[in-house]
Parts: structure tokens; sequence; C-alpha cells
């Protein structure tokens, strides 16, 4: 059995080094005391987004993100699924695609316009996961400032 329960305080130190595993696998840079504050600040303003650890047969395999944004294209709350991230011996398990479905639902109880993500170009497993769950290659280019 699957569940998702949101992110508590106390849980900063777990939720931390799972991302320390997610991020290893890509060589994305992390500093872990400002990822902690980061989740201190995210988990007390619920206007920022939504953070689950993922439960199977009772167990945390992983995390989901949820970040929100106000767009006035798409007339409203938006939302950029961050992170996705399954421990390895999670993956292949149709975890996954309950992820999906729990977030899908969460996005309808959120009234939120619109979900955005990205995923590696090499990622092919995540590509595959996310087509077959309705999500579609975006016709715009994803650019970044970094200040």
């Amino acid at each position: 059995m699957t569940n998702f329960q949101p992110l508590e305080l106390s849980q900063i130190e777990i939720i931390t080094k799972m991302m320390q595993e997610f991020y290893a696998i890509d060589n994305y840079p992390i500093d872990i005391e400002t990822t902690k504050k980061l989740f201190q600040e995210f988990i007390t303003d619920e206007n920022l987004g939504k953070c689950w650890l993922i439960y199977h047969e009772g167990e945390i395999v992983g995390y989901v993100i949820l970040t929100f944004v106000f767009s006035f294209e798409y007339k409203g709350r938006i939302a950029f699924l961050d992170e996705l991230y399954l421990n390895e011996s999670a993956r292949g398990k149709g975890i996954g695609a309950k992820t999906i479905q729990f977030i899908k639902e969460q996005t309808a109880k959120l009234s939120l316009k619109l979900l955005y993500l990205e995923v590696e170009h090499h990622n092919q497993n995540a590509q595959k996961l996310y087509l077959a769950n309705g999500f579609e290659v975006h016709n715009r280019k994803l650019m970044k400032y970094k200040v």
C-alpha cells in the first residue's frame, strides 16, 4: 500500500538525506544547511507549496514537492512539480504512477490551473511515466536567469 503524508518539521533530516541521494544522480550541488533552512521556511508558509513523504508498505521511499506560482496567463495559481524522488528499491513498482495520481488529485483540491515539471533528457523512465499520465511536452523553451 502506498500513501502520502505531509512533511513535518521533525522530518527535515530524513528528506534532506533523500534529496542528497536524488541530487547525486545528476551531480547537482546541494548545501545541506541551506536546504534544511529552506524546508523550515517552506513547511511553515503554505503559500509556497506542499511537500509529502511517500510511504510504501509503511516505509518512507521518497518524496514529492509542489511549489506554487501565480499566473495571469492561466488565470490563477499554478504549480511546479519541483521534485519527485523514489529511492532505487521503490522504482518500477507503480509507486511513481500512484504518486502522479495523488498529485493530480491535489491539484484539483488546491484549485490549481496547471502543473509544470521538468525532467532530465536522459531520464527516459520518468518521461514515459509523465507522458503515460497525461503530461505533454511543452512547446516553449524553459530558460533561467541565475541571480
